[in-house]
């Protein structure tokens, strides 16, 4: 069995938009400092890379999969060309009424990558920088880390930085 970090993907690896704001086009991706380098030491210690992230834009018909998914590729390809490779992508399109199995913190994302990529959940990460992120983990059974952006966490995270760059230095040691 292979072991995963995922990944959230606004706030830990791109800048997250401004509340009620969402990245519709690729130009608003702005990648953090250290993801890419991040990425590339998972890769090189045999973890698959998987972003898990809630995109309720699509519910609200602000952006349709087929570009959702569009921006997704070349964020693939832009960390693919800084020699970090992201395995794979999931996402929740759904609104948060009515709950569904796939919105964090809900596990589904990361049960659904677990079977199809055969991933041991307990030797597994969940990063993220909000508390649904940490809960989604513990849900699945992964242990968690949270980009520390404001404050503290109720949903205490087995480790937390200051970005995902840090995150991982930690984990790996």
């Amino acid at each position: 069995m292979s072991r995963a970090a995922f990944l959230d993907r606004d706030g830990t690896l791109n800048r997250k938009p401004p509340d009620d704001q969402y990245v519709t086009h690729w130009e608003q991706i702005q990648f953090l400092p250290g993801v890419a380098t991040a990425i590339g030491l998972l890769n090189r210690a045999g973890f698959l890379v998987i972003v898990v992230s809630n995109q309720r834009c699509i519910a609200k018909g602000l952006i349709q999969e087929n570009e959702l998914e569009a921006i997704h590729r070349r964020m693939c390809c832009e960390m693919a060309l800084q020699g970090a490779t992201i395995n794979d992508v999931y996402y929740c399109p759904h609104d948060k009424q009515p709950p569904c199995f796939c919105r964090k913190p809900a596990p589904g994302m990361l049960l659904d990558a677990a079977r199809t990529h055969k991933i041991d959940l307990s030797a597994s990460w969940m990063i993220g920088d909000s508390e649904v992120d940490v809960q989604a983990g513990r849900n699945a059974g992964c242990r968690t880390a949270r980009v520390l952006t404001n404050g503290t966490t109720a949903h205490r995270p087995d480790i937390t930085g200051r970005s995902l760059l840090e995150l991982v230095e930690k984990l790996l040691r």
